[in-house]
């Protein structure tokens, strides 16, 4: 292959780090139960359990047998899917010996199996693309279609539905980081001198201005388009690119709606400045098509700083409060930390990268 042969070992990592903190959320309680961590493989069967949690188990651990299997092949490792089926087992039963020490999380020889099929799937899935040239073809389509040093914000453009999971006040508005890090602080006796540097957030009820909902939908929207747009290697290309995210934002948006209501209220977050936002968006992804990368790299700066300026400060929403009850308190306890943290981190990571590129293309 053409690619560089470590080039999956970073996500592989990237996805362990996230697989170790959803496994372990929300580590508090730690405590000893006098019993062996691996007690939990001969104990009964479990007597119930749902198709949420035999599907989530499955596929949590699929992309990392995935990652780990393209990793091996690409490092030349004599059995590649096997050595990733092993590694992602032996970390679900890490995970699940560990568990023994959480109050909230139950260890589990059925959620054990699970992974280790969920891997062996993800695996099994590299060992079929190799043999009909799948994995060579996926080469060839980012080396045709991004620059050379487009996998930071690949990662990040991957990461990005990930934080769209969670429940947020505003739909796409990333980077709510304010009023939790508030709480934290002042539960931990931070001196009143302090807080005072952090900006306080309405305690009004009603929702903030439809003109200004909108205009965060648009932000957080264009966000991402503008920096999908600074690595794809010709304007041609960016239209499909301005589409796919649009509709990966919608399509998320409407599964996080779904988890938490059901399928029939999957939509409900979508109203009028919700529609004007996306609309803003996209009309202005389609102008920006023609920009040279470095300008686009500055727009989703710009974007970002905006997009959090206005989300932080933003009041509070009793609908946003029972929606976090419903993954806080329920059975997406294993997503909330992983998918609430990308929320908060995402943009400000993103911001880190894309000065970081926008400095390095001012050197050159």
């Amino acid at each position: 292959m053409n690619t560089p042969k470590t080039s999956a070992w970073p996500l592989a990592f990237l996805y362990t780090v996230l697989i170790v903190y959803a496994s372990l959320h929300p580590f508090t309680g730690w405590r000893m139960q006098g019993l062996s961590p691996l007690a939990f493989l001969a104990a009964p069967w479990p007597r119930y359990w749902t198709w949420f949690d035999v599907i989530s188990n499955v596929v949590g651990y699929a992309p990392l047998g995935f990652l780990l299997a393209v990793a091996g092949l690409r490092q030349g490792f004599r059995w590649p899917v096997l050595e990733a089926i092993a590694a992602s087992s032996l970390l679900s039963l890490a995970m699940e010996a560990t568990q023994s020490f959480l109050p909230v999380r139950v260890p589990s020889q059925l959620d054990w199996c699970l992974n280790t099929a969920g891997a062996a799937l993800g695996a099994g899935w590299v060992w079929l693309l190799h043999k009909r040239g799948g994995l060579e073809r996926w080469s060839q389509f980012r080396r045709q279609w991004f620059v050379e040093d487009a996998r930071g914000a690949l990662v990040l453009l991957a990461m990005w539905p990930v934080g769209l999971l969670f429940p947020l006040e505003v739909p796409l508005g990333l980077g709510q980081l304010v009023a939790r890090a508030s709480e934290a602080l002042s539960a931990w006796g931070m001196p009143d001198e302090v807080m005072a540097w952090l900006p306080e957030r309405s305690a009004n009820v009603f929702a903030m201005a439809p003109l200004t909902e909108a205009l965060c939908v648009a932000l957080g929207a264009l966000a991402p388009v503008f920096l999908l747009f600074s690595v794809l290697r010709t304007p041609l290309r960016r239209p499909v690119g301005l589409a796919c995210v649009l509709l990966a934002g919608l399509a998320v948006t409407a599964l996080s709606q779904a988890l938490s209501f059901g399928p029939t209220r999957a939509w409900g977050w979508w109203h009028a400045p919700v529609a004007w936002g996306l609309g803003v968006a996209a009309g202005i992804g389609l102008l920006a098509c023609w920009l040279p990368a470095r300008a686009c790299a500055v727009l989703a700066l710009l974007a970002l700083a905006v997009n959090v300026t206005l989300l932080n400060p933003a009041p509070t929403s009793a609908y946003l409060a029972h929606n976090l009850q419903t993954w806080e308190q329920g059975r997406f306890i294993r997503f909330n930390g992983l998918a609430e943290w990308v929320g908060w981190f995402w943009p400000f990571v993103t911001l880190c990268y894309l000065a970081i590129r926008v400095s390095r293309r001012n050197e050159g």
